[in-house]
């Protein structure tokens, strides 16, 4: 895979002397969060500001993920940024890629990506936290929000593969809430009709546990489009949510 440098993004990478692999890389910044070691190798995230533009800058070194095309590894960022742009080209709203390459070294493989911050928008959980102080209205707009942005994910072929409230960020636009997706790494497309529908939307019923029945109902409206089907898929999911808990 190439090196991807977004052209929108080309400009100010260029001035701060970062359109290129090994700026990046060496570039010396705090990391977010504690590294991820879980696969290996090493990955961390790091937040880069730059003439007002932020972006969370991802590093990572012999963090691999082993497939049939890919047998013996390759980075995960790989593979998230592959969807990313998959998801670009679906038209699902999805956080968007400013740079992206990997270099392989002796006995080292190494990935770099750049995607833009959600500076404005809040992660679902953020709003669960504060669910019963929220207006309805405001309520009713999340939920649609949630439900439209699974439907448009399904109807285009796809599986999130980790459906939680972390990986939906919203943000209030007049009466409504604009929602996209995080954290695209497990998705896969869509090969087995409902099943693969019901379990790619469970985990989130599951985690928004303060969802209410009624509110579960209406965010299923908005997935299925109409409430013709409501019953059915309510009780199917709270099946598997069933069986899941009961592990």
């Amino acid at each position: 895979m190439s090196d991807f440098i977004a052209a929108e993004d080309r400009p100010i990478l260029e001035r701060h002397g970062l359109a290129n692999f090994d700026a990046l890389w060496a570039l010396q910044l705090e990391a977010v969060d504690e590294p991820n070691t879980e696969r290996g190798g090493w990955s961390s995230v790091y937040r880069l500001e730059l003439d007002g533009a932020a972006y969370y800058l991802k590093r990572q070194s012999n963090h691999l993920t082993r497939t049939l095309r890919h047998p013996f590894g390759e980075p995960t960022f790989a593979c998230e940024f592959r969807n990313i742009r998959r998801y670009a080209d679906l038209g699902i709203p999805a956080l968007q890629a400013a740079f992206f390459a990997e270099r392989k070294l002796p006995g080292e493989q190494r990935a770099v990506l750049l995607t833009r911050a959600l500076d404005g928008w809040q992660d679902l959980e953020h709003w669960l936290q504060g669910w019963a102080s929220l207006s309805t209205s405001r309520r009713e707009a999340i939920l649609a929000a949630c439900g439209g942005l699974v439907r448009r994910l399904h109807d285009a072929g796809q599986v999130h593969g980790c459906f939680y409230p972390k990986h939906i960020f919203l943000r209030e636009q007049g009466d409504d809430f604009a929602a996209q997706l995080i954290d695209l790494e497990k998705t896969r497309p869509l090969l087995f009709g409902e099943r693969d529908r019901v379990r790619d939307l469970e985990p989130l019923l599951r985690r928004a546990a303060v969802w209410n029945e009624a509110e579960v109902r209406q965010l299923l409206v908005a997935y299925l489009g109409d409430s013709a089907d409501v019953e059915r898929w309510h009780e199917r999911l709270g099946a598997r949510r069933r069986r899941k808990g009961a592990r």
